[in-house]
C-alpha cells in the first residue's frame, strides 16, 4: 500500500506548467505573471488638477480671504480630456476640472468650494500655496520602472494599473486545462427524473467547482456509463483539449470498474497511441483506491467514486500541484494545529481525513459528521479537514490535531 506522501509525489510529478502566453487583461484576473511589467510611460502622464476649481498663479491669490476676496477674469474652461497645452497669464484664472491638464504658468488650484463658481469673473475667497491640488507628472509611476513582478498574482488593482499604463495584454502562466469525467451507469444529470436505482451525478459538478476555485479551467465534464467502449470514446473526443484528465469512479476492486477495465493492465490504456495508468491503494481514509499515469501523453489521475472520497482526494493530491503549476506562491491550503474538543478513534495504518469545524478564535476543532465516504452533507458544511496520522488509533479530547483550513 502506497503512503499519502508517496502518492502526492507521483501525482505532483505528472503536472507541469504550460508555456507562458499573452492574454488580454480582461481575461487575466487571478493569473500569475510570467515576467516583470515595466512601465512604458509615467503616471500621471502630465501635471493635472486634483480638484474641480480654478488654476491660478499662487501669488495672485495669496491675500484672498472670505472678507477680502480676489477677483480674476476666467480666460479658459478646461474640462478633463481637453487636448493642447494652454498658457495661464498672470492675473487670470482658468476654470479646470479634476484630471484636466494644468495650463503652463499655473502654480496652484483653488477648489471650487473656495470660490463663487463664476465662469466670467471668479471670486477667490482663499489663498493657495504653490503646488496645491496639483498632481505632478510621474509622481505615481515613472516610465521605465518595474511596477509588477513576475510570479505576482493579478488582482483587480494590478489589472487597473496595467490598463492605466496602456497595456492591453500581459504575459502570464496560463490556467491548467482539465477534463473531468464521471463514470457510472447509475448516474443521471441533475434535473432529470430518477428511475429506481439511479442517483444524480454530483462528482463532476463538485470537482469542476473545486478546479475553478483553484484557478484551473474545466474544458469539459462528460458523464459515461460502465461501458469500456463508451468511456474510451468520450475520452477520445476531449483528450486533445486538456493538460490533465481527472476521472471519478470505476477504480475499486469490484465488477464493472470501467476506468480500470479501460486503462489498467492488459488494456490498450488509451483510445489512441498508447499510455500507462497504474492503479494503487493509498493508506488513507477516505480515498484508498487511486490511480494515475498518462493517456496519449496526457496525465491522468483517477479518483474514487464516492463523493467525499473524490473531493478529499482532490484536496490531498491535486489542488496544490495544480496551483503550483499555475505559479501560485502559496499553493497549499493553510494548515495549523488545533485542540480537539472530543475523543476520536481512527483506523490504525491509514491516514484519516475527518470533516471538522474549526473555531479559529478559540483554536479548537470538532469533528463533524460520520467518517464514511458517502456523507456529503457534512463535508458541505465543514470548514476544515482533520488529519490523523497512520500510527494513531485514539485521540482524547484536548489533543493537538493537524487541521487543513478549507475556509
Amino acid at each position: 500500500m502506497r503512503t499519502v506522501e508517496e502518492h502526492q509525489r507521483v501525482v505532483a510529478g505528472l503536472i507541469t506548467a504550460r508555456a507562458p502566453a499573452r492574454v488580454p487583461i480582461a481575461e487575466a484576473l487571478g493569473l500569475v505573471l510570467a515576467e516583470d511589467v515595466v512601465a512604458p510611460l509615467s503616471l500621471p502622464g502630465f501635471d493635472n488638477s486634483a480638484m474641480d476649481g480654478y488654476a491660478v498663479v499662487a501669488d495672485d491669490v495669496a491675500s484672498a480671504t472670505p472678507e477680502h476676496p480676489v477677483r480674476l477674469p476666467v480666460a479658459e474652461d478646461i474640462p478633463a480630456g481637453r487636448t493642447g497645452v494652454l498658457t495661464l497669464k498672470p492675473g487670470t484664472a482658468h476654470r479646470i476640472m479634476t484630471g484636466a491638464m494644468m495650463p503652463a504658468g499655473a502654480t496652484a488650484v483653488v477648489p471650487v468650494e473656495a470660490t463663487d463658481a463664476a465662469t466670467d469673473t471668479v471670486e477667490i475667497r482663499a489663498g493657495a500655496e504653490p503646488g496645491r491640488h496639483i498632481r505632478r507628472a510621474g509622481e505615481d509611476v515613472t516610465a521605465g520602472t518595474t511596477v509588477l513582478s513576475a510570479r505576482q498574482a493579478l488582482t483587480p488593482a494590478a489589472l487597473g494599473l496595467a490598463a492605466a499604463l496602456g497595456l492591453g495584454e500581459l504575459t502570464v502562466i496560463p490556467r491548467q486545462r482539465v477534463l473531468v469525467m464521471s463514470t457510472g451507469t447509475e448516474l443521471v444529470a441533475p434535473g432529470t427524473p430518477l428511475a429506481p436505482g439511479q442517483i444524480y451525478e454530483s462528482n463532476a459538478v463538485m470537482l469542476a467547482a473545486a478546479l475553478r476555485d483553484a484557478g484551473a479551467e474545466v474544458v469539459a465534464s462528460p458523464m459515461t456509463g460502465d461501458d469500456v467502449d463508451s468511456f474510451r470514446a468520450a475520452l477520445a473526443r476531449h483528450i486533445g483539449q486538456a493538460d490533465l484528465i481527472i476521472t471519478t469512479g470505476g477504480v475499486s476492486a469490484g465488477a464493472y470498474e470501467v476506468v480500470k477495465d479501460a486503462l489498467g493492465a492488459g488494456s490498450s490504456a488509451t483510445p489512441g497511441s498508447g499510455g500507462a495508468v497504474e492503479f494503487v491503494k493509498v493508506a488513507m481514509q477516505p480515498g484508498m483506491p487511486q490511480g494515475c499515469g498518462a493517456v496519449d501523453g496526457t496525465p491522468i489521475v483517477t479518483l474514487p467514486g464516492n463523493p467525499v472520497s473524490a473531493l478529499v482526494s482532490f484536496e490531498v493530491f491535486l489542488r496544490a500541484p495544480l496551483r503550483a503549476a499555475m505559479g501560485s506562491r502559496q499553493p497549499e491550503r493553510p494548515r495549523r494545529t488545533a485542540v480537539l474538543t472530543e475523543d476520536l478513534k481512527s483506523p490504525r495504518g491509514k491516514r484519516q481525513f475527518r470533516r471538522g469545524v474549526l473555531d479559529a478564535e478559540s483554536g479548537t476543532v470538532t469533528s463533524y459528521g460520520p467518517p464514511a465516504s458517502h456523507h456529503l452533507r457534512w463535508l458541505a458544511s465543514a470548514n476544515c479537514l482533520l488529519e490523523i496520522a497512520e500510527d494513531v488509533d485514539t485521540l482524547p479530547a484536548g489533543s493537538q490535531v493537524r487541521v487543513w483550513d478549507l475556509g
